[in-house]
């Protein structure tokens, strides 16, 4: 693969909603450093990572699965925000901004799949 994973712009898409997150978590109560503030943080981080590490594979079946992984992360930072919401720690404001960022990561992830699966 050319070029440097930063250029992808799915990288760069993921990049920013790791940042948000850290940015949103700073906030949380202290009691949640070992809880949500970390297994979010962590989650947003995977999704960075995971998307990095395919960029470094050359087979196929390798690229796909850290795609993959990186989808299921997302899916954990969507659910940790759900509660952190619904125990007060993020305003309605706060989660729309990162289900938009969600959303928009989500379709490139999951479009980079499919295109991958089918350049073989």
């Amino acid at each position: 693969m050319a070029g440097s994973f930063t250029e992808l712009r799915v990288w760069q898409e993921a990049h920013h909603l790791a940042l948000e997150v850290y940015r949103l978590t700073k906030k949380f109560p202290r009691e949640e450093i070992y809880g949500l503030t970390d297994q979010l943080r962590r989650a947003s981080v995977s999704v960075v990572s995971n998307i990095a590490e395919s960029h470094g594979r050359h087979h196929i079946k390798d690229v796909i699965r850290f795609l993959i992984d990186a989808r299921g992360s997302l899916f954990e930072v969507q659910a940790q925000v759900l509660i952190s919401r619904d125990l007060g720690y993020l305003s309605v404001k706060e989660v729309e901004s990162v289900f938009e960022n969600y959303s928009t990561l989500s379709k490139k992830i999951n479009s980079l799949i499919t295109y991958k699966r089918n350049v073989k």
